[in-house]
């Protein structure tokens, strides 16, 4: 059996590869049927933000890849409220995602057997 895996996103979409390479390998364990979870957090709830406009940064969107997910298997789609909350974001990119409480978010973690930090 496949061990479950969590990643992390913890960086915004604009600040270096770690949010397109959070994404790049849940969509490459979905595609392999990898029992995967993708969870927001800090800075990383910032690539869930709605009106992103990637071309006035000269940046590739990573608006597409995010409403992929699902297609590829990977609907384990969480982020953190209190991180959303800090940095004003209301109106959400992803529908699929469910918020999460500090709390809780122990519990999720616990949830996998591996988990990657990016």
């Amino acid at each position: 059996m496949a061990k479950s895996l969590l990643i992390v996103s913890r960086q915004s979409p604009w600040s270096g590869p770690g949010a397109r390479e959070a994404l790049d390998i849940v969509l490459a364990g979905g595609a392999f049927d990898l029992p995967i979870g993708l969870l927001f957090l800090d800075d990383g709830v910032l690539q869930l933000a709605a009106g992103q406009n990637a071309k006035a940064l000269q940046q590739k969107d990573l608006s597409a890849n995010l409403q992929a997910l699902p297609m590829f298997g990977v609907e384990e789609l969480f982020y953190c409220s209190d991180s959303a909350s800090t940095r004003g974001l209301n109106n959400l990119s992803l529908d699929e995602a469910q918020p999460l409480a500090a709390e809780q978010i122990t519990a999720l973690i616990d949830r996998y057997d591996q988990v990657i930090t990016l």
